[in-house]
């Protein structure tokens, strides 16, 4: 899937995603990274992103860099977020870049699928201002549900 593709994807099945105007600048297997442009409709009571559209970004990351990675395997199983932990590190203003990457080899997890499992593996989010100051540290673990 391209990067046009994946957006595309996840703006049409995540409302959310594309309630924040998200901006796809990269997704292959190996990383996601989206932008959340500054807009004042998504502030926060000191003027920067809120907290919660920081957490929408950094969700979507992980969830693109998983389209990426896995979306061969988007007939048999179906990718689910079990859990995530996020750590505001410092004051985000302006726009704000989430990158993603997988926290397992790819092929690991396919190999589990092909036994019949449901792997679970962690995705790890950075999210930065645009002096480079990370603001944000997110961990997803997802999941690859089969299909019955």
């Amino acid at each position: 899937m391209t990067t046009a593709s994946i957006g595309q994807l996840l703006d049409s099945t995540v409302p959310m995603a594309r309630t924040l105007k998200l901006e796809y600048l990269e997704t292959t297997p190996e990383r996601a990274v989206l932008r959340l442009p500054d807009q004042p409709e998504y502030h926060n009571h000191v003027g920067g992103p809120h907290a919660g559209a920081m957490f929408t970004l950094a969700e979507s990351a992980s969830g693109c860099i998983v389209l990426g990675a896995f979306g061969e395997q988007l007939s048999r199983a179906v990718p689910l977020a079990v859990s995530a932990e996020i750590s505001y590190k410092k004051l985000a203003m302006g726009a704000v870049t989430a990158t993603a990457v997988l926290g397992r080899p790819a092929a690991d997890i396919v190999a589990e699928l092909d036994r019949g499992e449901r792997p679970e593996f962690p995705v790890t989010v950075e999210i930065t201002r645009a002096d480079g100051a990370v603001t944000g540290v997110m961990t997803v673990v997802w999941t690859l549900r089969p299909n019955s």
